[in-house]
């Protein structure tokens, strides 16, 4: 059975099962039993007294309000691991959003403080913020990130709450973060991290100083690892326009690249003028490759979405698989959202 198979498969043995128990209980316990296979944004979740007034998502009070009819720039909020993750995987279709007038925050769950082979703690944790900041500015997005150390992350009750505020404040329409099967274990604790803010950041009486807001759409970020199943790109875009402008801004976080991150050593360090453009060349060479390699690897999927002519002649791309555990999206509402 494909991984896409199975998905629907297990849905609908969900939903049959909701179907199931509901068909034993009385109408009004049965009614609440079948409202939960939409979530918690059903057709009788409205967020209206749970927002400050004059604050309300201009989408409407109720969040079944289709994307089609916002008449708003809608609210993306872009997760990453560490200070340059969430640009790597996002930073083309942030660009893009950004572009056509949409509101974009790139959110740093970690400050990055052990991520260079030279030095740790606070200093670097200051450069980094820095340069993820100069970053996101040359995107067009807002730049934050939670004073969490690097390689501490944990999917705790506390960082659960943290990420919620971060999505409410926002007030976000779309939140993206990392899957929970990666190589990095940071990586790997905020994509549970993200998933359980799903449902719990449209709840009233969790942080309740905070209102909640109806649940947003959750995309993850793509990935190659295939373990213990693989990632879906349920939605392509072609990054070509902005590849360039992408890449640039990567290339101002020099801790991460120019001088080799978290395990490197003196040697990768120019000792001449020469030398340091000819790294900065290199540097930016395999940072657009990234996003061809992306292209080529899900070529399937920018066929899908574009047809065969453009599909195949895309160079440059990013991919989102739709976590379930989010709103639910219609193919016009993907279209919306994913205009490029």
């Amino acid at each position: 059975m494909s991984e896409q198979n199975r998905r629907t498969f297990m849905k609908a043995a969900a939903l049959g099962a909701v179907s199931a128990v509901a068909a034993n209980l009385p109408n009004e316990q049965a009614a609440a039993a079948e409202n939960q296979t939409a979530g918690y944004a059903s057709k009788n979740f409205t967020a209206k007294s749970t927002f400050k007034k004059k604050k309300e998502r201009s989408s409407g009070m109720d969040s079944n309000v289709p994307f089609t009819e916002i008449k708003r720039p809608l609210r993306i909020l872009i997760f990453g691991a560490h200070p340059d993750d969430g640009e790597l995987k996002a930073g083309g279709a942030a660009a893009k959003w950004a572009k056509q007038g949409h509101e974009v925050m790139i959110c740093s769950v970690t400050n990055g403080n052990m991520g260079y082979w030279k030095n740790t703690g606070a200093p670097l944790a200051a450069r980094r913020k820095a340069e993820v900041e100069k970053a996101d500015k040359m995107l067009g997005a807002t730049s934050k990130v939670l004073d969490i150390d690097d390689s501490t992350l944990m999917p705790t009750h506390e960082n659960r709450l943290k990420l919620i505020k971060v999505i409410r404040e926002w007030k976000a329409d779309i939140v993206m973060g990392h899957r929970p099967c990666d190589y990095q274990a940071d990586h790997r604790y905020l994509g549970v991290l993200m998933q359980d803010t799903a449902f719990m950041a449209a709840v009233p009486g969790v942080l309740p100083e905070i209102p909640a807001i109806p649940n947003p759409v959750y995309l993850y970020l793509y990935d190659y690892f295939q373990r213990p199943y693989p990632f879906i790109p349920d939605i392509a875009i072609d990054i070509d326009p902005v590849a360039d402008l992408k890449t640039k801004a990567v290339d101002v976080m020099e801790s991460q690249f120019y001088e080799g991150g978290c395990m490197s050593n003196d040697s990768v360090l120019p000792k001449t003028p020469e030398e340091a453009k000819k790294r900065h060349e290199e540097i930016e060479k395999i940072l657009a490759y990234r996003n061809v390699r992306a292209a080529n690897f899900f070529r399937d999927a920018l066929i899908k979405q574009y047809g065969p002519e453009k599909g195949k002649k895309i160079k440059n791309a990013e991919f989102f698989e739709i976590c379930e555990y989010g709103r639910s999206l219609t193919k016009e509402e993907i279209d919306f959202i994913f205009p490029f």
